[in-house]
């Protein structure tokens, strides 16, 4: 007979972080959420929220896919970027990428690619 499934550890979460995060969000980001936020794409997404040992700038746990905005301060972080997109993708979430200056000059087109996103993670999933 197989054992019984063990409880995972209970993990706080590190609210006052997220709440920092979002509170002190770049431009680019407050106009991304004003696009996402309200379901607009058929799905929930949240925003600054704790994903494992990271922070995903836009999460949608209902299409696993998983938004981020990189400004400035990513150029000097591509190994931790890419440490945390190998670490979500191993717990089945796509990752989408964009920089702020692609929102602040396009933000109609990225918000295009994420509903095109969207529908290909229902549709795999049917």
């Amino acid at each position: 007979m197989p054992e019984p499934a063990q409880p995972r550890p209970f993990r706080p979460r590190n609210t006052p972080r997220a709440r920092a995060l979002r509170r002190d969000a770049p431009p680019a980001e407050r106009l991304l959420w004003r696009r996402l936020s309200g379901a607009a794409l058929g799905a929930r997404f949240s925003r600054q929220m704790p994903l494992g040992p990271w922070f995903a700038d836009f999460l949608c746990r209902e299409l696993k896919l998983v938004i981020e905005l990189d400004g400035w301060s990513h150029e000097t972080r591509q190994g931790r970027d890419a440490a945390r997109d190998a670490w979500l993708r191993e717990a089945g979430y796509r990752v989408l990428r964009f920089t702020n200056a692609e929102v602040g000059e396009n933000c109609e087109g990225v918000w295009r690619a994420i509903a095109e996103a969207g529908r290909e993670e229902r549709t795999r999933r049917a």
